[in-house]
């Protein structure tokens, strides 16, 4: 099956980028495992493997930050993300700068490798869909921030924002709040540059999730 009838299908597919043999072995066991499967189209050791072949067509990447060496591949997560791929960083790291670094350059979801594989099956999915999800450590190192830089939201902002976060899609935040689909686009869009002018950009829904829960918004309670 190609990658164009695999995407037809709904099928989730991902790319591994890891260095460890067994690891790849046990992320490729545990998507097909999983309820709704998914599928490991490519894996390798190189960042390389999401960008040619069947990778390069794959929903979702699993990217380990620390490939070969004790050096975060932060670089390499940035062009990822810079290309509009849906990134979740799987690694031995769960420290929060680590972790708050990976959000800040756009990664979907950060897993620690501690964590297993119900988290990262349910983060690969999440980021498949577009739906929040946050590991233990990811969610420990966003309500510990301390970052200075916290924006000024309007109460508009604020209730579009939240509202988001709890529906599929921004068509519902629209028809819930009575607005176009336009203006719910401009709200969040507003919402992202102060967060960008004040440092701390989010590029994705996930990203902006976790400012919210930093910046006392929501409560990981309301996700």
């Amino acid at each position: 099956m190609g990658g164009s009838d695999v995407a037809r299908t709904g099928l989730t597919t991902v790319a591994v980028v890891d260095d460890h043999p067994a690891i790849v072995a046990g992320i490729e066991s545990w998507c097909a495992a999983a309820d709704p499967p998914a599928r490991v189209l490519a894996a390798g050791a190189t960042p390389g493997v999401a960008w040619t072949g069947p990778g390069s067509e794959a929903d979702v990447v699993v990217f380990d930050l620390m490939l070969s060496g004790s050096v975060p591949h932060y670089g390499d997560l940035r062009r990822l993300v810079d290309a509009g791929r849906h990134v979740v960083v799987y690694t031995m790291r769960e420290d929060r700068d680590a972790i708050l670094t990976c959000l800040d350059i756009g990664a979907f979801a950060h897993v620690a490798k501690t964590e297993g594989a119900a988290h990262l099956v349910h983060a690969v999915h999440a980021a498949r869909g577009h739906v929040p999800y946050t590991p233990p450590a990811m969610a420990r190192a966003i309500c510990t921030d301390t970052r200075p830089g916290r924006p000024a939201l309007t109460p508009r902002e604020v209730d579009v924002l939240v509202n988001w976060f709890a529906c599929e899609s921004k068509e519902m935040v629209a028809r819930k709040l009575n607005l176009s689909v336009r203006t719910v686009n401009s709200y969040i869009d507003r919402v992202r540059v102060r967060y960008a002018n004040a440092g701390r950009p989010a590029r994705t829904k996930a990203a902006l999730v976790a400012r919210a829960i930093q910046d006392g918004v929501v409560s990981l309670e309301d996700l």
